[in-house]
């Protein structure tokens, strides 16, 4: 046997430590997390993950808001394993969430993660699309029956070209998957749409626009019941009727006339005649 010099040593020692990485990761436990690199805002993020744990191991699906710096969890869901290799599947809602980075994470315990194999992909970063912009709303988003639902706008870059809509109410879907067209606007070159579609109750109304492009955003409308027209009953008014107030005012003076000259003279000779009359008797 020839002796080992410091160079061979060293490849013997590099190949064991390669061996016992191989031997560790085959042997451990492993779980595969795999999103889509990248959805729309208001699609579901469709996750799953493969994982070799037995029967009723638990873990639990978290769906972080990712920045440079931090994480901030959105939602989480607790899973079971319920069958061998079986694949599990999760869905995550987008809708009204903003663009950009997010994190996706599948957590296991901490003892469960010791024995993790080192080519587990526990998780993903994926990004949201907002084309939500790309919408130009130009009917009122609030409307009466008289007038729902007028569906009036724009989407940005889509020409001529026509745009698929879908409208969604408090029963269910009322209107399409239908295409509908699309007016060229020459300045800008968006693609101006009118659309009106046929309700019977009030609620509120999702509109799904999808471009040629694919799906561009949600725009939702509130339909509500007619203003019904209000009586104002004027209560009678009630009229007081004062008694009359009578006056009462003085008498007039009756004012005594003097006496004709023809009364005089009468009174004046019967006066005379009692005195003839008086001294006769004398």
């Amino acid at each position: 046997m020839f002796p080992l010099d410091a160079v061979d040593m060293k490849r013997i020692i590099l190949i064991a430590l390669c061996l016992l990485c191989i031997a560790g990761s085959a042997s451990g436990y492993q779980i595969y997390l795999r999103c889509p690199e990248s959805v729309q805002v208001g699609l579901p993020l469709n996750c799953s993950v493969d994982s070799n744990f037995p029967v009723g191991t638990p873990f639990e699906f978290v769906f972080y808001r990712s920045s440079s710096y931090t994480a901030t969890p959105l939602s989480r869901h607790n899973v079971t394993i319920q069958k061998n290799s079986a694949t599990i599947y999760q869905s995550f809602d987008t809708k009204g969430l903003s663009g950009g980075q997010y994190k996706v994470e599948a957590v296991v315990s901490r003892t469960d993660e010791e024995k993790l194999s080192t080519d587990s992909r526990t998780w993903q970063l994926p990004i949201l699309i907002d084309r939500s912009g790309d919408i130009m709303i130009a009917s009122p988003v609030s409307q009466t029956f008289d007038d729902a639902l007028r569906i009036e706008g724009s989407i940005k870059n889509a020409g001529n070209k026509g745009v698929k809509i879908e409208v969604r109410g408090p029963d269910g879907v009322v209107f399409g998957p239908q295409t509908i067209d699309t007016k060229l606007h020459i300045q800008d070159g968006a693609g101006e749409f009118t659309q009106k579609v046929a309700v019977t109750k009030p609620g509120g109304y999702d509109v799904t626009f999808t471009d040629a492009n694919g799906y561009v955003g949600v725009k939702t409308f509130k339909v509500v019941a007619a203003a019904t027209p209000v009586q104002t009953t004027v209560p009678p008014t009630m009229v007081t009727t004062r008694p009359s107030t009578t006056v009462l005012t003085s008498s007039p003076t009756t004012t005594q006339s003097p006496l004709s000259p023809l009364t005089t003279i009468t009174v004046i000779s019967i006066i005379g005649l009692i005195s003839i009359i008086i001294n006769k008797r004398r």
